[in-house]
Protein backbone atom coordinates (compact mmCIF):
# COMPACT_ATOMS: atom_id res chain seq x y z
CA UNK A 1 0.00 0.00 0.00
CA UNK A 2 1.49 3.31 -1.08
CA UNK A 3 1.39 6.38 1.22
CA UNK A 4 0.77 9.47 -0.81
CA UNK A 5 2.74 12.62 0.05
CA UNK A 6 -0.37 14.82 0.08
CA UNK A 7 -2.12 12.57 2.58
CA UNK A 8 0.90 12.60 4.88
CA UNK A 9 1.22 16.38 4.62
CA UNK A 10 -2.46 16.86 5.51
CA UNK A 11 -2.10 14.52 8.49
CA UNK A 12 1.00 16.38 9.68
CA UNK A 13 -0.72 19.74 9.40
CA UNK A 14 -3.73 18.43 11.33
CA UNK A 15 -1.61 16.98 14.13
CA UNK A 16 0.60 20.04 14.29
CA UNK A 17 -2.38 22.37 14.58
CA UNK A 18 -3.95 20.55 17.55
CA UNK A 19 -1.88 22.47 20.11
CA UNK A 20 -2.79 26.12 20.70
CA UNK A 21 -2.37 28.86 23.30
CA UNK A 22 -4.97 29.46 26.00
CA UNK A 23 -6.74 32.81 26.32
CA UNK A 24 -5.49 33.58 29.83
CA UNK A 25 -2.00 32.08 29.46
CA UNK A 26 -2.36 30.40 32.86
CA UNK A 27 -2.76 33.74 34.66
CA UNK A 28 -6.25 32.94 35.95
CA UNK A 29 -4.70 30.36 38.26
CA UNK A 30 -2.27 32.95 39.60
CA UNK A 31 -5.09 35.45 40.15
CA UNK A 32 -7.23 32.98 42.08
CA UNK A 33 -4.29 31.78 44.20
CA UNK A 34 -3.24 35.30 45.21
CA UNK A 35 -6.84 36.29 45.88
CA UNK A 36 -7.33 33.27 48.13
CA UNK A 37 -4.02 33.66 49.99
CA UNK A 38 -3.75 37.42 50.58
CA UNK A 39 -7.01 38.83 49.24
CA UNK A 40 -5.44 41.16 46.65
CA UNK A 41 -5.56 41.65 42.90
CA UNK A 42 -2.77 41.03 40.42
CA UNK A 43 -2.48 42.33 36.88
CA UNK A 44 -0.30 41.15 34.02
CA UNK A 45 0.79 44.19 32.05
CA UNK A 46 1.01 43.21 28.37
CA UNK A 47 0.11 46.44 26.61
CA UNK A 48 0.11 50.23 26.98
CA UNK A 49 -3.57 50.08 27.92
CA UNK A 50 -2.78 47.61 30.71
CA UNK A 51 0.06 49.82 31.93
CA UNK A 52 -2.19 52.89 32.00
CA UNK A 53 -4.88 51.01 33.92
CA UNK A 54 -2.36 49.91 36.53
CA UNK A 55 -0.96 53.43 36.71
CA UNK A 56 -4.37 54.89 37.53
CA UNK A 57 -5.00 52.29 40.23
CA UNK A 58 -1.61 53.00 41.81
CA UNK A 59 -2.19 56.76 41.76
CA UNK A 60 -5.53 56.31 43.48
CA UNK A 61 -3.95 54.19 46.22
CA UNK A 62 -1.11 56.69 46.73
CA UNK A 63 -3.52 59.61 47.12
CA UNK A 64 -4.15 58.71 50.78
CA UNK A 65 -1.82 57.53 53.59
CA UNK A 66 -0.86 53.95 52.79
CA UNK A 67 -2.02 51.18 55.06
CA UNK A 68 -0.26 47.81 54.98
CA UNK A 69 -2.98 46.40 52.70
CA UNK A 70 -2.67 49.38 50.33
CA UNK A 71 1.11 48.96 50.12
CA UNK A 72 0.71 45.26 49.30
CA UNK A 73 -1.79 46.08 46.56
CA UNK A 74 0.52 48.67 45.01
CA UNK A 75 3.40 46.19 45.00
CA UNK A 76 1.33 43.45 43.38
CA UNK A 77 0.31 45.86 40.63
CA UNK A 78 3.53 47.79 40.14
CA UNK A 79 6.51 45.58 41.07
CA UNK A 80 8.57 45.19 37.88
CA UNK A 81 10.33 42.05 39.03
CA UNK A 82 6.94 40.43 39.58
CA UNK A 83 5.81 41.51 36.11
CA UNK A 84 8.97 39.90 34.71
CA UNK A 85 8.13 36.68 36.57
CA UNK A 86 4.77 36.47 34.79
CA UNK A 87 6.71 35.83 31.57
CA UNK A 88 7.51 32.39 33.01
CA UNK A 89 3.90 31.49 32.25
CA UNK A 90 4.34 32.38 28.60
CA UNK A 91 7.58 30.41 28.39
CA UNK A 92 6.03 27.32 29.96
CA UNK A 93 2.90 27.50 27.80
CA UNK A 94 5.01 27.94 24.67
CA UNK A 95 6.87 24.74 25.59
CA UNK A 96 3.53 23.00 26.06
CA UNK A 97 2.22 24.14 22.69
CA UNK A 98 5.50 23.19 21.04
CA UNK A 99 5.32 19.71 22.57
CA UNK A 100 1.97 19.20 20.83
CA UNK A 101 3.33 20.00 17.39
CA UNK A 102 5.29 17.83 15.01
CA UNK A 103 8.80 18.75 13.98
CA UNK A 104 8.84 20.10 10.42
CA UNK A 105 9.48 17.49 7.70
CA UNK A 106 12.87 17.20 6.02
CA UNK A 107 13.20 17.70 2.27
CA UNK A 108 16.31 16.30 0.60
CA UNK A 109 17.10 16.96 -3.09
CA UNK A 110 20.04 15.64 -5.13
CA UNK A 111 20.99 16.57 -8.69
CA UNK A 112 24.10 15.31 -10.51
CA UNK A 113 25.29 15.55 -14.12
CA UNK A 114 28.07 13.78 -15.97
CA UNK A 115 28.36 14.50 -19.65
CA UNK A 116 24.93 14.03 -21.11
CA UNK A 117 23.68 11.95 -18.18
CA UNK A 118 21.66 13.54 -15.37
CA UNK A 119 20.48 12.03 -12.07
CA UNK A 120 17.74 13.50 -9.82
CA UNK A 121 16.66 12.36 -6.38
CA UNK A 122 14.33 13.80 -3.76
CA UNK A 123 12.86 12.61 -0.46
CA UNK A 124 10.32 14.13 1.95
CA UNK A 125 10.57 12.51 5.39
CA UNK A 126 8.44 13.02 8.47
CA UNK A 127 9.64 12.54 12.11
CA UNK A 128 7.67 9.46 13.09
CA UNK A 129 9.32 9.28 16.52
CA UNK A 130 7.90 12.70 17.36
CA UNK A 131 4.42 11.48 16.52
CA UNK A 132 4.84 8.38 18.69
CA UNK A 133 6.18 10.29 21.70
CA UNK A 134 3.88 13.31 21.37
CA UNK A 135 1.45 12.17 24.15
CA UNK A 136 4.33 11.69 26.59
CA UNK A 137 5.94 15.01 25.70
CA UNK A 138 2.61 16.82 26.01
CA UNK A 139 1.89 15.39 29.46
CA UNK A 140 5.40 16.33 30.52
CA UNK A 141 4.98 19.95 29.47
CA UNK A 142 1.48 20.10 30.97
CA UNK A 143 3.02 19.16 34.32
CA UNK A 144 5.72 21.78 33.88
CA UNK A 145 3.11 24.40 32.98
CA UNK A 146 1.21 23.65 36.19
CA UNK A 147 4.49 23.87 38.09
CA UNK A 148 5.14 27.28 36.52
CA UNK A 149 1.70 28.49 37.62
CA UNK A 150 2.45 27.50 41.21
CA UNK A 151 5.89 29.08 41.05
CA UNK A 152 4.53 32.39 39.75
CA UNK A 153 1.66 32.43 42.25
CA UNK A 154 4.11 31.74 45.06
CA UNK A 155 6.32 34.57 43.84
CA UNK A 156 3.37 36.97 43.87
CA UNK A 157 2.46 35.95 47.42
CA UNK A 158 6.13 36.31 48.33
CA UNK A 159 6.17 39.91 47.08
CA UNK A 160 2.99 40.64 49.02
CA UNK A 161 4.40 39.29 52.28
CA UNK A 162 7.75 41.05 51.76
CA UNK A 163 5.93 44.34 51.14
CA UNK A 164 3.83 43.94 54.28
CA UNK A 165 7.01 43.29 56.25
CA UNK A 166 8.65 46.38 54.75
CA UNK A 167 5.59 48.47 55.64
CA UNK A 168 5.76 47.39 59.28
CA UNK A 169 9.45 48.22 59.42
CA UNK A 170 9.03 51.59 57.70
CA UNK A 171 6.17 52.71 59.96
CA UNK A 172 7.94 51.52 63.12
CA UNK A 173 11.17 53.27 62.06
CA UNK A 174 9.27 56.52 61.43
CA UNK A 175 7.61 56.27 64.85
CA UNK A 176 10.96 55.62 66.50
CA UNK A 177 12.52 58.63 64.78
CA UNK A 178 9.60 60.78 65.92
CA UNK A 179 9.99 59.79 69.56
CA UNK A 180 13.75 60.15 69.39
CA UNK A 181 13.13 63.77 68.45
CA UNK A 182 11.25 64.17 71.72
CA UNK A 183 14.14 62.55 73.59
CA UNK A 184 16.54 64.97 71.93
CA UNK A 185 14.37 67.97 72.86
CA UNK A 186 14.24 66.84 76.49
CA UNK A 187 18.00 66.21 76.54
CA UNK A 188 18.71 69.57 74.95
CA UNK A 189 16.55 71.39 77.49
CA UNK A 190 18.25 69.56 80.35
CA UNK A 191 21.72 70.31 78.97
CA UNK A 192 20.94 74.02 78.56
CA UNK A 193 19.60 74.35 82.10
CA UNK A 194 22.60 72.46 83.48
CA UNK A 195 25.00 74.69 81.56
CA UNK A 196 23.40 77.90 82.84
CA UNK A 197 23.32 76.67 86.41
CA UNK A 198 26.93 75.55 86.17
CA UNK A 199 27.93 78.99 84.88
CA UNK A 200 26.56 80.66 88.00
CA UNK A 201 28.10 78.03 90.27
CA UNK A 202 24.87 76.34 91.36
CA UNK A 203 25.51 72.98 89.66
CA UNK A 204 28.37 70.43 89.86
CA UNK A 205 30.60 70.46 86.79
CA UNK A 206 30.59 66.65 86.54
CA UNK A 207 26.79 66.47 86.51
CA UNK A 208 26.67 69.21 83.90
CA UNK A 209 29.04 67.26 81.66
CA UNK A 210 26.91 64.14 82.05
CA UNK A 211 23.86 66.07 80.88
CA UNK A 212 25.84 67.46 77.96
CA UNK A 213 27.16 64.08 76.82
CA UNK A 214 23.68 62.59 77.11
CA UNK A 215 22.41 65.31 74.78
CA UNK A 216 25.27 64.67 72.33
CA UNK A 217 24.60 60.92 72.31
CA UNK A 218 20.88 61.52 71.85
CA UNK A 219 21.56 63.74 68.82
CA UNK A 220 23.66 60.93 67.29
CA UNK A 221 20.92 58.39 68.01
CA UNK A 222 18.34 60.64 66.38
CA UNK A 223 20.49 60.89 63.24
CA UNK A 224 20.78 57.14 63.17
CA UNK A 225 17.02 56.71 63.67
CA UNK A 226 16.33 59.10 60.78
CA UNK A 227 18.77 57.20 58.56
CA UNK A 228 17.06 53.89 59.40
CA UNK A 229 13.64 55.39 58.75
CA UNK A 230 14.82 56.64 55.36
CA UNK A 231 16.33 53.26 54.46
CA UNK A 232 13.19 51.37 55.44
CA UNK A 233 11.06 53.78 53.44
CA UNK A 234 13.27 53.25 50.38
CA UNK A 235 13.04 49.48 50.76
CA UNK A 236 9.27 49.77 50.75
CA UNK A 237 9.37 52.08 47.73
CA UNK A 238 11.47 49.56 45.80
CA UNK A 239 9.02 46.78 46.51
CA UNK A 240 6.15 48.97 45.36
CA UNK A 241 8.08 49.93 42.20
CA UNK A 242 7.85 53.67 42.90
CA UNK A 243 10.06 56.48 41.65
CA UNK A 244 9.86 60.18 40.78
CA UNK A 245 6.89 62.07 42.14
CA UNK A 246 5.40 58.90 43.60
CA UNK A 247 8.14 58.86 46.25
CA UNK A 248 6.16 61.48 48.17
CA UNK A 249 3.71 58.84 49.36
CA UNK A 250 2.52 59.03 52.96
CA UNK A 251 2.35 56.19 55.45
CA UNK A 252 0.07 55.60 58.40
CA UNK A 253 1.23 57.38 61.55
CA UNK A 254 1.42 54.27 63.69
CA UNK A 255 1.41 50.50 63.65
CA UNK A 256 -1.89 48.64 63.98
CA UNK A 257 -3.01 47.70 67.47
CA UNK A 258 -2.44 44.17 68.69
CA UNK A 259 -5.25 41.74 67.81
CA UNK A 260 -7.57 40.63 70.57
CA UNK A 261 -6.66 36.97 70.06
CA UNK A 262 -3.87 34.95 68.52
CA UNK A 263 -3.73 32.20 65.91
CA UNK A 264 -4.04 28.79 67.49
CA UNK A 265 -1.51 26.06 66.73
CA UNK A 266 -4.12 23.49 65.71
CA UNK A 267 -3.05 21.55 62.59
CA UNK A 268 -0.65 24.25 61.42
CA UNK A 269 1.87 21.67 60.24
CA UNK A 270 -0.75 19.81 58.22
CA UNK A 271 -1.97 23.11 56.78
CA UNK A 272 1.55 23.98 55.70
CA UNK A 273 2.03 20.64 53.92
CA UNK A 274 -1.16 21.25 51.96
CA UNK A 275 -0.70 24.96 51.25
CA UNK A 276 3.03 25.58 50.90
CA UNK A 277 4.10 26.41 47.38
CA UNK A 278 7.51 24.82 47.76
CA UNK A 279 5.92 21.49 48.70
CA UNK A 280 3.47 21.67 45.81
CA UNK A 281 6.20 22.75 43.41
CA UNK A 282 8.44 19.89 44.53
CA UNK A 283 5.62 17.42 43.88
CA UNK A 284 5.02 18.94 40.46
CA UNK A 285 8.74 18.80 39.70
CA UNK A 286 8.84 15.13 40.66
CA UNK A 287 5.83 14.47 38.43
CA UNK A 288 7.60 16.24 35.56
CA UNK A 289 10.68 14.14 36.13
CA UNK A 290 8.57 10.99 36.18
CA UNK A 291 7.11 11.99 32.81
CA UNK A 292 10.61 12.70 31.54
CA UNK A 293 11.73 9.29 32.76
CA UNK A 294 8.93 7.68 30.80
CA UNK A 295 9.99 9.58 27.69
CA UNK A 296 13.60 8.57 28.19
CA UNK A 297 12.59 4.92 28.46
CA UNK A 298 10.41 5.20 25.35
CA UNK A 299 13.30 6.60 23.30
CA UNK A 300 16.09 4.65 24.96
CA UNK A 301 17.03 2.62 21.86
CA UNK A 302 15.68 4.75 19.02
CA UNK A 303 15.19 8.50 19.18
CA UNK A 304 15.58 9.22 15.46
CA UNK A 305 13.01 7.66 13.12
CA UNK A 306 11.91 9.41 9.92
CA UNK A 307 9.79 8.07 7.07
CA UNK A 308 8.44 9.55 3.85
CA UNK A 309 8.04 9.31 0.07
CA UNK A 310 11.06 9.46 -2.23
CA UNK A 311 11.72 9.50 -5.99
CA UNK A 312 14.76 9.08 -8.19
CA UNK A 313 15.37 9.64 -11.90
CA UNK A 314 18.27 8.89 -14.22
CA UNK A 315 18.01 10.20 -17.78
CA UNK A 316 16.59 8.93 -19.97
CA UNK A 317 14.75 6.60 -17.56
CA UNK A 318 11.39 7.76 -16.07
CA UNK A 319 10.90 8.69 -12.39
CA UNK A 320 11.09 5.79 -9.95
CA UNK A 321 8.94 6.27 -6.88
CA UNK A 322 9.28 4.71 -3.44
CA UNK A 323 9.98 5.69 0.16
CA UNK A 324 12.88 6.55 2.43
CA UNK A 325 13.31 5.62 6.08
CA UNK A 326 15.94 7.09 8.40
CA UNK A 327 16.70 5.16 11.58
CA UNK A 328 19.34 5.59 14.25
CA UNK A 329 20.93 2.19 14.90
CA UNK A 330 21.81 1.55 18.57
CA UNK A 331 25.21 -0.03 18.10
CA UNK A 332 27.49 2.00 20.37
CA UNK A 333 24.95 3.67 22.67
CA UNK A 334 22.08 1.58 23.99
CA UNK A 335 20.73 4.46 26.09
CA UNK A 336 21.53 2.85 29.43
CA UNK A 337 23.56 5.89 30.59
CA UNK A 338 20.74 8.30 29.77
CA UNK A 339 18.24 6.04 31.49
CA UNK A 340 20.40 5.64 34.60
CA UNK A 341 20.88 9.40 34.82
CA UNK A 342 17.15 10.04 34.47
CA UNK A 343 16.33 7.49 37.16
CA UNK A 344 18.90 8.98 39.55
CA UNK A 345 17.55 12.50 39.02
CA UNK A 346 14.01 11.26 39.70
CA UNK A 347 15.06 9.46 42.89
CA UNK A 348 16.86 12.63 43.94
CA UNK A 349 13.65 14.63 43.48
CA UNK A 350 11.70 12.17 45.66
CA UNK A 351 14.16 12.69 48.50
CA UNK A 352 13.96 16.45 47.98
CA UNK A 353 10.21 16.29 48.54
CA UNK A 354 10.73 14.52 51.86
CA UNK A 355 13.37 17.07 52.87
CA UNK A 356 11.15 20.03 51.98
CA UNK A 357 8.22 18.53 53.92
CA UNK A 358 10.34 17.97 57.04
CA UNK A 359 11.80 21.48 56.82
CA UNK A 360 8.32 22.94 56.29
CA UNK A 361 7.04 21.40 59.50
CA UNK A 362 10.07 22.69 61.40
CA UNK A 363 9.73 26.20 59.97
CA UNK A 364 6.07 26.35 60.98
CA UNK A 365 6.85 25.26 64.54
CA UNK A 366 9.69 27.76 64.80
CA UNK A 367 7.62 30.60 63.34
CA UNK A 368 4.67 29.87 65.60
CA UNK A 369 6.87 29.89 68.71
CA UNK A 370 8.35 33.24 67.69
CA UNK A 371 4.84 34.54 66.95
CA UNK A 372 3.47 33.63 70.38
CA UNK A 373 6.50 35.01 72.23
CA UNK A 374 6.33 38.25 70.25
CA UNK A 375 2.63 38.61 71.02
CA UNK A 376 3.12 38.01 74.74
CA UNK A 377 6.03 40.46 74.81
CA UNK A 378 4.13 43.20 72.98
CA UNK A 379 1.09 42.65 75.19
CA UNK A 380 3.31 42.86 78.29
CA UNK A 381 4.64 46.24 77.17
CA UNK A 382 1.17 47.50 76.35
CA UNK A 383 -0.57 46.29 79.50
CA UNK A 384 2.19 46.47 82.10
CA UNK A 385 5.18 48.64 81.28
CA UNK A 386 3.53 51.57 79.49
CA UNK A 387 0.74 52.07 82.09
CA UNK A 388 3.29 51.85 84.90
CA UNK A 389 5.56 54.36 83.19
CA UNK A 390 2.61 56.68 82.77
CA UNK A 391 1.79 56.48 86.50
CA UNK A 392 5.43 57.15 87.38
CA UNK A 393 5.43 60.18 85.11
CA UNK A 394 2.25 61.53 86.68
CA UNK A 395 3.64 61.00 90.18
CA UNK A 396 6.94 62.69 89.27
CA UNK A 397 5.05 65.68 87.87
CA UNK A 398 3.04 65.97 91.09
CA UNK A 399 6.25 65.90 93.10
CA UNK A 400 7.81 68.52 90.85
CA UNK A 401 4.78 70.78 91.28
CA UNK A 402 5.15 70.29 95.03
CA UNK A 403 8.85 71.23 94.72
CA UNK A 404 9.86 67.77 95.96
CA UNK A 405 11.99 66.89 92.89
CA UNK A 406 14.19 69.00 90.63
CA UNK A 407 13.63 69.86 87.01
CA UNK A 408 16.42 67.44 86.07
CA UNK A 409 14.57 64.53 87.66
CA UNK A 410 11.45 65.57 85.74
CA UNK A 411 13.38 65.70 82.44
CA UNK A 412 15.11 62.39 83.17
CA UNK A 413 11.74 60.76 83.79
CA UNK A 414 10.42 62.19 80.50
CA UNK A 415 13.40 60.71 78.68
CA UNK A 416 12.87 57.30 80.26
CA UNK A 417 9.18 57.36 79.40
CA UNK A 418 9.87 58.09 75.75
CA UNK A 419 12.48 55.34 75.64
CA UNK A 420 9.86 52.94 77.00
CA UNK A 421 7.50 54.05 74.26
CA UNK A 422 10.20 53.25 71.69
CA UNK A 423 10.67 49.80 73.21
CA UNK A 424 6.90 49.33 72.98
CA UNK A 425 6.98 50.27 69.30
CA UNK A 426 9.73 47.73 68.69
CA UNK A 427 7.81 45.00 70.50
CA UNK A 428 4.67 45.83 68.52
CA UNK A 429 6.67 45.82 65.27
CA UNK A 430 8.27 42.49 66.14
CA UNK A 431 4.84 40.95 66.67
CA UNK A 432 3.56 42.00 63.26
CA UNK A 433 6.78 40.82 61.65
CA UNK A 434 6.43 37.48 63.42
CA UNK A 435 2.82 37.15 62.27
CA UNK A 436 3.92 37.94 58.71
CA UNK A 437 6.70 35.33 58.98
CA UNK A 438 4.18 32.76 60.21
CA UNK A 439 2.00 33.36 57.16
CA UNK A 440 5.13 32.97 55.03
CA UNK A 441 5.94 29.66 56.73
CA UNK A 442 2.40 28.43 56.07
CA UNK A 443 2.57 29.54 52.45
CA UNK A 444 6.11 28.44 51.70
CA UNK A 445 7.65 31.72 50.57
CA UNK A 446 11.02 31.92 52.39
CA UNK A 447 12.01 35.24 50.76
CA UNK A 448 9.07 36.95 52.48
CA UNK A 449 11.36 37.35 55.47
CA UNK A 450 13.39 39.97 53.68
CA UNK A 451 13.38 39.64 49.90
CA UNK A 452 12.74 42.75 47.88
CA UNK A 453 11.12 41.11 44.90
CA UNK A 454 13.38 42.51 42.19
CA UNK A 455 14.79 40.42 39.41
CA UNK A 456 13.89 37.00 40.81
CA UNK A 457 11.98 34.70 38.51
CA UNK A 458 10.25 31.41 39.12
CA UNK A 459 12.44 28.29 39.08
CA UNK A 460 11.65 25.67 36.49
CA UNK A 461 12.81 22.10 36.04
CA UNK A 462 16.00 21.79 34.02
CA UNK A 463 15.58 20.67 30.43
CA UNK A 464 18.37 18.13 30.70
CA UNK A 465 18.86 16.11 27.50
CA UNK A 466 18.97 12.96 29.61
CA UNK A 467 15.44 13.66 30.80
CA UNK A 468 14.05 14.72 27.44
CA UNK A 469 15.18 11.61 25.62
CA UNK A 470 16.73 13.54 22.72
Amino acid sequence: MKIRPIAMAVAALFLGGCASFSQDGGFNTVESEVKARIGKEVRWVKSDADAEGVRQMVKQLLATPLSADDAVQVALLNNRGLQATYAELGIAEADLVQAGRLTNPHLAYLRTRQGGERKLEWALTFPIIDLLTMPLRTRLEESRFEEAKLSVAGRAVDVGLATRRAWYQAVAAAQTAHYMEQVKEAAEASAQIARRMAQIGNFPKLTQMREQVFYAETAAQLARARQIAGAERERLARLMGLYGDDLGFKLSDRLPELPASVIEANDLEATAIVQRYDVQAAKRAADSLAQSLGLTRATRFVNVLEFGPASTKEDPEPWKRGFEISLQIPIFDWGDARLAKAESIYLQSVQRIAEIAINARSEVRESYTAYRIAYDNAKHYRDEIVPLRKKISEETLLRYNGMLVSVFELLADAREQVMSVNATIEAQRDFWLAENALHGALTGTPRAGGGEGAGITGRRVSRDPALAGH
